[in-house]
């Protein structure tokens, strides 16, 4: 069986973020999804996030037909270690990271990083709000 791994916030939903989910899942037979739970992502998004509870980014998420299984985390070393643990044979994060430092892409065959869809992003949307 050919896993596929993803994590995010998933916070706000976009067409970006099914468009990836769609992508992963096309890879392989099994999604896993590694969600970052409320208090990371108020760390790393600032004090007005996550604008969705994890209960409910959690539901929004297994509804999501290219979704298999959800997990949580809440720092870098339990998203590591759910990484190495399900020993994905994709990993696919999003490109903005290319550059950067992808937690768990040493547990994985093959690492994957997918195009950002037009200028949409969570914060952008929740900047009309304010």
């Amino acid at each position: 069986m050919v896993k596929v791994w993803t994590n995010g916030c998933f916070d706000v939903l976009h067409r970006g973020h099914i468009e990836m989910l769609k992508y992963a899942k096309s890879l392989g037979r099994e999604l896993m999804v590694g969600i970052d739970n409320d208090e990371k992502v108020k760390k790393d998004k600032g004090a007005s996030r996550p604008f969705n509870t994890l209960e409910d980014r959690i539901e929004i998420l297994k509804s999501i037909r290219y979704v298999d299984k959800v997990v949580v985390f809440g720092s870098r070393r339990e998203l590591e270690e759910l990484i190495r643990e399900y020993s994905p044979d994709f990993l696919v994060i999003g490109s903005d990271w290319k550059n950067g430092d992808v937690v768990g892409k040493e547990y994985c065959k093959n690492l994957k990083f997918f195009d950002r869809i037009g200028n949409v992003s969570t914060t952008k949307i929740l900047s009309y709000l304010k």
